[in-house]
């Protein structure tokens, strides 16, 4: 897959600033990794693995490179933003391009740093923004039903079909759910390949950091975070879950060695049902993000988009059996490397070698 994009949003004077700060400290340690040269706001930062460190070390690898997560440091979002008020539609344009959206919701008291309510309430500031991103998403798609009526009236099947999926869309909109909170929901949107390009704001894969101490959290917060995600689709997908949380004081974290962000980027990997497979040998050691469920082929598409067209087979072992072994030599000595076909699914931590024509 493409790098991991995640835009971080929140009404003004909630944390934002101070996250992308310990954002944008985090080393990414290669010089020529296509993403070091990056717009003021937008932080890339390096996945924490120790498995990597491990392997590069084994390998006596001449390069390192992470997988890389990228940050967008969005506008601060207010009540009307929909309309245009405040940055709005500019701030509504910039998640289109996430992957997911960090909701930075602010829960510390400090009477020297104004609220733009007025009063700390993360639950309210949390009803303010997706409240929002409700409103932008009814928007776009009741453009489009009307679209599709008229396209249904001329006869054609496509468009009753897509006129029965918006329909059921805006209804569920304007009863103020959220799309990511209805594993069929989402799946139907999917599934219909003319709603692509709708990318609904109220889709996107939510992490929640709440900005404070973790006594600091009320449990109606929690509890209301929790609702968001769709139950059906977490029993069935435990690893990709679609909404999740992390408690960070991001002031104290500014001032000590920014360990939210390791925890903030696992949440990520969790929410979006990610994982880390490797290639190592003596000219590089990397890691690379794959969605899990990939089946061989299409994780060999990412390290090159040859390996998938050409697929043959997957030489692989777990990260941990070939730093056991002590080598990849001693590993099939030991016959711990295996073949993998076609229908494979590669997993978080697996260690491949692709064999293509």
């Amino acid at each position: 897959m493409a790098k991991l994009s995640i835009g971080i949003v929140g009404l003004p004077n909630v944390g934002k600033s101070t996250l992308f700060k310990l954002i944008t400290k985090q080393d990414v340690t290669i010089a020529n990794y296509p993403f070091a040269t990056i717009d003021p706001n937008v932080g890339v930062v390096a996945v924490p693995d120790e498995r990597l460190e491990k392997l590069n070390d084994l390998s006596k690898s001449k390069k390192k490179i992470p997988a890389v997560v990228e940050f967008l440091d969005i506008a601060g979002l207010v009540r009307g933003a929909n309309k245009g008020e405040g940055l709005g539609n500019q701030f509504l344009s910039h998640i289109r391009e996430t992957q997911a959206i960090v909701i930075v919701l602010r829960m510390f008291r400090n009477a020297e740093i104004i609220h733009v309510e007025n009063s700390v309430d993360p639950l309210r500031d949390l009803e303010i923004i997706n409240t929002e991103l409700i409103l932008k998403d009814l928007e776009t798609v009741e453009k489009r039903l009307t679209k599709a009526e008229a396209e249904a009236r001329s006869g054609k099947k496509e468009a009753r079909e897509d006129r029965e999926l918006l329909e059921n869309l805006k209804a569920r909109l304007e009863k103020g759910d959220l799309p990511v909170a209805d594993a069929e929901c989402m799946e139907s949107i999917r599934k219909n390949i003319r709603m692509i390009d709708l990318n609904l704001l109220t889709m996107k894969r939510q992490i929640y950091l709440l900005n404070g101490e973790e006594k600091e959290a009320p449990d109606a917060l929690k509890n209301k975070i929790a609702s968001l995600a769709p139950k059906k689709f977490a029993e069935q997908n435990s690893d990709r879950c679609g909404v999740g949380f992390v408690v960070a004081d991001l002031s104290a974290a500014a001032e000590g060695s920014g360990g939210e962000i390791p925890e903030l980027i696992k949440k990520a990997y969790e929410v979006l049902g990610l994982a880390s497979f490797f290639t190592t040998g003596e000219d590089e050691t990397r890691a690379w993000t794959i969605e899990n469920g990939t089946k061989a082929p299409q994780a060999a598409g990412v390290i090159h988009t040859d390996f998938e067209k050409k697929f043959i087979r997957l030489e692989v072992i777990d990260c941990e059996k070939l730093l056991a072994a002590g080598g990849w030599t001693q590993a099939k000595q030991k016959g711990w490397v295996r073949l993998e076909g076609k229908e494979y699914e590669v997993r978080d931590g697996d260690i491949v070698v692709v064999r293509h024509g």
